[in-house]
């Protein structure tokens, strides 16, 4: 069933304040921390520095009535700021790539594409833009194992 989330981007600080809402909701993580320094290095990339690969890249943290606060740190390399007001962005959760894409275009039109539909090394079909408004939107399909 499609759902909705919500996305929550911090200058370093995303490990402290979910640190912080799992103790206030009483939850645990869904996959634990995930670290910018997990990510594959891409072709003639160089190793990723320690302070960035110790940052968040997500975290996903079940809080009341079935909703999923999710998180990351802004990193330079992958995210265009952190300005208070881009910091949070509906996340949309699709039953399939078809729904994903169509939302995502939609979405998109007059907007910007920042990351495209693709398929993720950590497994689901994952696409971030920004729309006509200054909205930005993660749209994702989570392939059933």
């Amino acid at each position: 069933m499609a759902k909705v989330s919500t996305y929550l981007t911090f200058s370093g600080q995303t490990e402290a304040a979910f640190t912080r809402y799992k103790d206030v909701f009483g939850t645990e993580y869904l996959g634990g921390l995930m670290r910018y320094g997990s990510m594959p290095a891409g072709e003639g990339e160089e190793a990723m520095p320690e302070e960035m690969a110790n940052l968040v890249l997500n975290v996903q943290l079940p809080i009341l009535g079935g909703h999923l606060l999710m998180g990351s740190d802004a990193h330079p390399k992958y995210s265009p700021g952190l300005i208070l007001g881009n910091n949070i962005a509906p996340t949309l959760h699709t039953d399939s790539r078809e729904q994903a894409d169509t939302l995502f275009a939609a979405l998109a039109e007059g907007g910007e594409a920042r990351m495209p539909m693709a398929d993720q090394f950590w497994g689901d079909y994952y696409g971030e833009l920004t729309d006509p408004f200054g909205i930005q939107w993660n749209i994702v399909y989570t392939p059933e194992s």
